[in-house]
């Protein structure tokens, strides 16, 4: 497939918003239940919702670079009874909303005690609010695993493996972010950040490794000859079915060489997974907030490779008739 690099800001972006999210989210729970001291509601938690809002803002902008008439964007989520589009485009919004709210919460500082677990744990509204933004998240990240790992036709995606490395990629960028913004802020959360960035780190790795296992032998379904309805056992392609470009032969295949193909599957490969894990361990023991910051955006930069080549490694069938010259 032809990698869109508006499709892969937008997965990127929203997937470190996304994990960011979850990261603030998880602190404040520790504080509720008292297992570390609580954070500034102002300056960590509604900051915090500022940073994972300009994300989600950004990817979402992106994204319309992929649209022939954005003006009927919201046309989009029609389809929502059969389309996990659909249901990206109105689970995205809706996340966005309470995160907002969540934000106005601690901004403001109107964060009433709703009722006591136990008489010991006190769940406020700001509590309520993320663990619905919680949900939302979740599902999130399922709709847009989903888009892709529902195409049956494309062996490489229609694995759960999709859905589980988008999860896992986003929480485990979006917590390489939150070591830093707390390194920043002061917070006693660093440590707990950096040590979940490592664990889903490393958790990415394993998955990614498994897909990368599966597709390197997965065995067509699809052959010459079944593209043409001939059954005779040598078919030799002498040509494309189209002698010049159009929409099937510029988006249906990435267009890259081999060695290039070759060369961004290892550049990912490192820029994800040892090189983040050695800036966040080096940030850890020397407690250096640009280490975690050099950390994201290196593992960043290596999301945006490893996108490219998720796009770029399904084969669609059509390729068959349509790419062999």
């Amino acid at each position: 497939m032809h990698p869109a690099f508006s499709i892969i800001f937008l997965t990127t972006l929203i997937g470190a918003g996304q994990g960011l999210f979850l990261a603030l989210y998880s602190g404040q729970l520790y504080s509720a239940l008292k297992v570390l001291p609580a954070q500034d509601s102002l300056h960590f938690y509604a900051l915090g919702s500022v940073l994972v809002l300009v994300l989600l803002v950004a990817g979402l902008a992106s994204s319309f670079f992929h649209l022939g008439r954005p003006g009927r964007a919201w046309r989009a989520a029609s389809q929502w009874r059969t389309s996990w589009m659909s249901r990206e485009v109105i689970v995205l919004p809706a996340f966005m909303a309470t995160v907002v709210l969540w934000g106005l919460i601690h901004y403001g500082g109107w964060n009433p005690a709703l009722f006591t677990v136990r008489d010991t744990y006190i769940v406020d509204l700001s509590l309520v609010s993320g663990a619905v933004a919680t949900i939302l998240c979740f599902a999130l990240f399922l709709c847009t695993g989903m888009i892709y790992a529902c195409i049956k036709m494309l062996q490489e995606w229609a694995t759960p493996l999709t859905v589980i490395n988008y999860t896992l990629f986003g929480a485990a960028s979006g917590s390489m972010l939150a070591t830093g913004f707390a390194a920043w802020q002061g917070s006693t959360l660093t440590e707990v950040f950096g040590g979940w960035a490592i664990i889903l780190t490393i958790l990415a790795l394993c998955t990614r490794a498994a897909s990368l296992f599966r597709n390197a032998r997965i065995k067509p379904k699809s052959t010459a000859q079944t593209a043409i309805g001939i059954r005779h056992t040598c078919i030799e392609q002498k040509a494309q079915g189209s002698m010049g470009g159009s929409f099937n032969t510029r988006e249906y295949f990435h267009g890259a060489s081999k060695r290039k193909y070759k060369i961004v599957k290892w550049m990912f490969l490192i820029l994800v997974f040892p090189i983040p894990l050695c800036l966040l361990s080096a940030g850890l023991v020397s407690n250096v907030p640009g280490l975690y910051t050099a950390a994201f955006l290196v593992q960043y930069t290596g999301l945006l490779m490893e996108r490219w080549f998720f796009f770029a490694q399904a084969n669609h069938p059509q390729n068959l008739y349509y790419q062999t010259v």
